[in-house]
């Protein structure tokens, strides 16, 4: 395995706070948001589409779009690094929460996957 695949790498969508990211990134992990990357503004079809392409995986509040977007993937056949649906929760605890997933979970145990948090 790619040691760089270790780790999940999170791609926080523009419902997630930043201010996740920058306390994901200081336990030493990858995380990137929407405005980082240039995608505000972009649908979900094309941020899910931007974070397979980069095997990232996305941290999302938008439960209800992802889900069905995560059964089209799967019916068409199609991959992608993962999906995480976070309730609404302060910054500090959605990225306590994150940091446990990523701490019991290798990238490849990601894949294809829709958890809940």
């Amino acid at each position: 395995m790619d040691p760089e695949r270790l780790f999940a790498r999170l791609y926080l969508d523009e419902d997630v706070h930043v201010r996740v990211a920058r306390i994901v990134r200081g336990h030493g992990f990858s995380a990137r948001t929407t405005r980082g990357q240039d995608m505000l503004g972009a649908t979900d079809e094309e941020q899910l589409a931007f974070a397979a392409d980069h095997n990232f995986v996305v941290v999302t509040h938008n439960r209800e779009d992802f889900e069905n977007l995560a059964r089209r993937y799967f019916q068409e056949g199609r991959t992608h690094a993962g999906i995480i649906c976070a309730i609404r929760r302060p910054p500090r605890e959605c990225a306590r929460r994150l940091l446990t997933l990523l701490n019991e979970r290798t990238a490849a145990e990601f894949e294809n996957q829709l958890l809940y948090m």
